[in-house]
């Protein structure tokens, strides 16, 4: 790995990373959660740009560093932006100390067979280039499970693992997302499948390669505590998921190992019409929670 320093505090360090990848499907609904309506702005590129201005100033809040926060996850945009007249991922690593990775996919497929794999992802190779070149340590990449299916299940596995291995040759830590729905009428099933099916492609890797997970928070504590053990993973990771911030940390709490990454749990009481005090002070609060449950398990 080309920053050992990011290396050990990827792997290591007590924390949590800050998920601010929302891209073009996401992003109105997190703009309209800010307090932002559709009718504020014009296009995408004044969309983004709003989205921008809002996760700069998340990320020169006062509490926003690697004391607390472990990595970020930034999308494209973002990482190619700057924060306080510097390039994103270097603001975030010098200024801030916090880990800098990308979100690479390009959404989602069609649900099939109880999943929805990952899109084609054109130009991958193009983008790692940049990203390395940027700074970045890493990458993120989501699909979405929605029924117990066990071939389903295998297929969006397999084709995480496949990517993954394609990022790794760049000198990137590979973060696999294969997120499973909270509204799933079989969580738990579907998870325990997950289970089984990362460990069998984790204990295929060759030795030294090692990818990191990012997994909704179990229904059964633990669940994916050999995973968190396993040589191959050098962390797991859990989404919010659509649960508020208070549950997704009561329940994050119950998994030893486990440490956040939150999107919408992060920023659900930030809003654009705040003062600079009160949005510093609701950021403060939400990441000493979302630190307190990565940390101090039940």
């Amino acid at each position: 790995m080309a920053n050992e320093t990011m290396l050990a505090q990827a792997t290591g360090k007590d924390g949590f990373i800050a998920a601010l990848d929302q891209s073009g499907g996401s992003t109105p609904g997190a703009l309209r959660l800010y307090g932002i309506p559709d009718t504020a702005y014009s296009g995408e590129a004044e969309m983004f740009r709003l989205m921008h201005e809002m996760r700069v100033r998340i990320m020169t809040a006062p509490a926003f560093t690697g004391a607390k926060i472990m990595g970020a996850i930034l999308f494209e945009r973002t990482m190619d932006g700057q924060a306080m007249g510097k390039p994103v991922p270097d603001y975030l690593w010098n200024e801030r100390g916090v880990v800098p990775f990308l979100k690479v996919d390009k959404g989602l497929e069609a649900e099939a067979d109880g999943v929805s794999l990952m899109k084609p992802i054109a130009g991958l190779d193009a983008l790692l280039e940049r990203g390395v070149k940027a700074g970045m340590f890493g990458t993120k990449m989501r699909s979405v499970i929605n029924l117990a299916s066990p071939t389903g299940i295998a297929a969006i596995v397999a084709q995480q693992f496949a990517v993954a291995e394609q990022i790794a040759g760049f000198g990137l830590m590979p973060i696999i997302e294969p997120e499973v729905s909270i509204k799933s009428p079989d969580k738990q099933g579907a998870e325990a499948l997950l289970r089984d099916e990362l460990l069998k492609h984790a204990d295929a890797l060759p030795a030294g390669r090692q990818v990191m997970l990012k997994l909704t928070i179990p229904d059964v504590p633990d669940l994916y505590k050999p995973l968190v053990e396993h040589r191959a993973i050098a962390r797991v990771v859990a989404l919010s998921g659509g649960y508020t911030r208070a549950d997704a940390c009561r329940r994050l709490a119950a998994n030893h190992g486990m440490i956040a990454s939150f999107s919408r749990a992060l920023v659900e009481e930030l809003k654009a019409s705040m003062s600079d005090a009160e949005f510093n002070a609701a950021l403060g609060r939400s990441i000493d929670e979302i630190f307190a449950a990565s940390t101090r398990k039940g």
